[in-house]
């Protein structure tokens, strides 16, 4: 788990990887949140068939 080490030549959490766990999980909370926001859009933007 050192790929900002590896990309940028630098260590902000020491080697720990800490950094990019946050960045990972932040990334999968904006995935799933896109995914319910689309979902509750479409549930309320169609319409009744007849």
């Amino acid at each position: 788990m050192d790929w900002i080490e590896r990309l940028f030549g630098i260590s902000p959490d020491l080697g720990s990887g800490s950094l990019e766990v946050l960045i990972a999980g932040a990334v999968v909370l904006v995935v799933v949140g896109a995914v319910a926001a689309r979902r509750r859009g479409t549930k309320t933007e169609q319409e009744p068939r007849s």
